[in-house]
């Protein structure tokens, strides 16, 4: 007999040797092996029931909202208990495998919630991981960036076999102690029943009777959606008023549009740092006032929060609700009208000035621009601030330059982004005299000045600082821009994309942003008058609160655009 032979046949009578000689006759191994096998078991429990009761929310995580009974895993055990016995380990496999993917999900939803204050939708949502990784790569490098992209793959991967063993190993514990498992199952199953009749909820909005994800149900609206986008985008009121019928209040004027990059409701209404952004905003009011300009204010609801910037741009220009990419992917293949194609339809020339668009942009095309500068049309010779490829000045500097400091120039309208407050909101450049800002070099070694990129995140409370820091260098920016080039043909409106993710802006924050018109003509803010807008750069609390998607009509009518016969603007 051989010696591998020998040690098949025997396994107990050598596995006793091994333990007599340890001097315990093997009692303490044995009960060490019964307690490790339970824990690993109970910790196989807690990972199953964690992953089909976990909240999706990052402000849902509370102790009392896993106290719930998940259907799925009731149907699981009972499935589990009946199959034979040659299909359970292969069913259960499978189970903890489709277990895992509910996980990753749910991982994924707990992100999109800590960053955009909503649960993942697999319809809308893809586009949004090209674009985490690009924020990856700009803010730590290439390196960082395929790190981050490897670290999550094995993540994954190890999430679905981890999901698949324990399952494997429940299945294997409930047909051990098959009574226990059908008499649990029994008294689990009346009371979800009982729970879902009665709507039993420990915490309000959480029932007891749980569904594991109901973003799941979602998909088929998200599906037809695209329907309902089609019959909002046919109603329009201004795509058919002729140029000579656009816009003839502003003749003459240089209308820019810029974006502030997460400048929302919380940078100046009830945050740590607001006093200081408000600071900046009402000694800008006093500094434009005394250089002869007026100001109103108010806020508009953004469709998007703390990321997804170009639908907020797509909304405003369109008049149209844009809150995911179906959406705007139908848009851009639209006959839309937008703001900037009705200047440009009405004789002015129209420029994108795009500092955070480091690739080619082919969908400025649909918006009517006559001119687009990318990041690298910018000849900016400077350092980056981390994913702002340079800073607001800079680009406000070189817009002027290249635009609307040519003599007998035709009016510009002009769409101009500012990058500078773009998360992780450090470091933050400083203003410098604009004649000294050129091709940027004088920002070299400013950087430095900031916090240190691989600690962005370490401390909360300085991100909220760094990020109230970053929203005064911008808003300063546009305010010492009108200041040193503002003319009686000037009209500048501002505002912000979106709020700052909830970090910074807290959880359950609204999606409103504030907007500024500015313009040292008073006939100019004679024409929104009807608006009830507040005086000066800073929204009070109670100023008016509009859809962002609202804006252009309201801007088209109150400047002497004409609508179609038959479509009445809003």
């Amino acid at each position: 007999m051989s010696l591998i032979t020998h040690f098949r046949r025997q396994p107990d009578q050598e596995r006793a040797i091994t333990e007599e000689k340890s001097g315990d006759g093997g009692g303490g191994l044995r009960r060490l092996r019964r307690v490790v096998a339970w824990a690993v078991t109970a910790l196989a429990f807690i990972v199953v029931m964690v992953t089909l009761v976990a909240p999706d929310t990052v402000g849902g995580i509370t102790p009392a909202a896993f106290l719930r009974i998940p259907v799925e895993g009731l149907l699981g055990v009972a499935v589990l208990l009946v199959l034979p016995n040659r299909f359970r380990p292969p069913v259960a496999v499978i189970a903890g495998a489709a277990l895992g993917v509910l996980a990753i999900w749910k991982i994924i939803d707990l992100g999109f919630s800590a960053v955009l204050a909503r649960p993942f939708n697999p319809v809308y949502d893809l586009s949004f991981f090209s674009a985490g990784v690009e924020f990856v790569s700009a803010s730590f490098g290439r390196i960082g960036a395929i790190g981050a992209v490897v670290a999550a793959g094995a993540l994954a991967l190890a999430v679905l076999v981890v999901m698949a063993r324990s399952v494997l190993r429940l299945s294997r514990t409930a047909v051990r102690h098959n009574t226990t498992a059908a008499g649990g199952l029994a008294v689990l199953g009346i009371t979800w029943v009982v729970c879902a009749v009665f709507s039993v909820q420990i915490i309000p909005g959480v029932p007891v009777a749980s569904v594991a994800d109901d973003q799941l149900l979602q998909v088929p609206a998200s599906l037809h959606d695209q329907e309902a986008f089609a019959k909002e985008a046919s109603v329009d009121a201004f795509g058919a008023t002729p140029g000579d019928q656009l816009l003839t209040a502003l003749r003459g004027k240089d209308v820019i549009f810029s974006f502030v990059e997460s400048y929302g409701r919380s940078a100046v209404q009830g945050s740590s740092f607001s006093p200081g952004v408000d600071a900046v905003l009402d000694a800008g009011t006093r500094t434009l006032k005394a250089a002869g300009f007026s100001s109103r204010s108010a806020f508009l609801t953004s469709p998007t929060f703390g990321g997804g910037s170009w639908l907020a741009h797509d909304t405003l220009m369109s008049g149209l609700w844009i809150d995911n990419q179906q959406r705007s992917d139908s848009l851009l293949t639209s006959n839309r009208l937008t703001l900037s194609s009705a200047f440009k339809r009405a004789g002015w020339r129209t420029v994108a000035v795009m500092p955070g668009t480091t690739q080619p942009w082919p969908e400025g095309k649909f918006f009517g621009y006559d001119q687009i500068y990318t990041a690298q049309d910018l000849g900016y010779r400077g350092p980056r601030f981390n994913w702002g490829t340079m800073p607001d000045q800079y680009t406000l500097s070189t817009f002027q330059r290249l635009e609307r400091a040519k003599a007998g120039h035709a009016p510009v309208m002009a769409e101009v982004v500012q990058v500078s407050s773009h998360a992780p909101w450090t470091p933050i450049p400083s203003l410098i005299d604009w004649k000294a800002v050129g091709d940027g070099s004088a920002y070299t070694g400013m950087p430095s000045a900031g916090t240190a990129r691989g600690s962005v995140w370490s401390d909360f409370t300085q991100v909220r600082t760094d990020y109230g820091r970053s929203i005064e260098y911008s808003l300063n920016s546009l305010i010492s821009y009108v200041e040193n080039y503002g003319d009686d043909n000037t009209v500048l409106v501002f505002l912000g994309d979106h709020q700052p993710a909830p970090l910074v802006s807290g959880v359950g924050a609204d999606h409103d942003v504030p907007v500024t018109i500015v313009a040292r003509d008073p006939a100019v803010l004679n024409s929104i008058s009807s608006w009830g807008w507040q005086d000066g750069l800073r929204p009070g609390p109670n100023a008016p609160v509009w859809p962002m998607s609202d804006f252009r009509d309201k801007f088209l009518t109150a400047f002497g655009s004409q609508p179609r016969a038959g479509q009445p603007s809003r």
